[in-house]
């Protein structure tokens, strides 16, 4: 059997291939939550987590390269144009400046 402990911010690719993050366990409840690349949040028992280790249909994954899949973002939207709002660094002298008393 391997032997895969769930860890939390930790990727893992299932039975199925989807991509999933660890995001909470709960030793009380024995109960795992995870969140799958498209946003979806599961949650399974321990018991379900070492089923799927017997079977060998659960391994460590790299994270994904591509963040937006749990987000609600257009791919037109991640190629738009940025207006620039940076502020300009501050020219004057402020070292002489006094705090006013009211």
């Amino acid at each position: 059997m391997n032997v895969l402990k769930p860890e939390i911010g930790e990727w893992y690719r299932g039975a199925t291939n989807a991509l999933f993050e660890v995001v909470a366990i709960d030793d009380a409840d024995q109960t795992i939550e995870i969140q799958y690349f498209d946003g979806t949040i599961e949650e399974m028992d321990f018991d379900a987590w070492n089923e799927m280790l017997i079977d060998e249909s659960i391994e460590r994954a790299d994270a994904p390269e591509d963040w937006s899949g749990s987000l609600d973002v257009d791919s037109e939207d991640l190629g738009r144009e940025f207006e620039d709002n940076a502020q300009p660094a501050w020219s004057k002298d402020t070292s002489r400046l006094t705090p006013r008393l009211r």
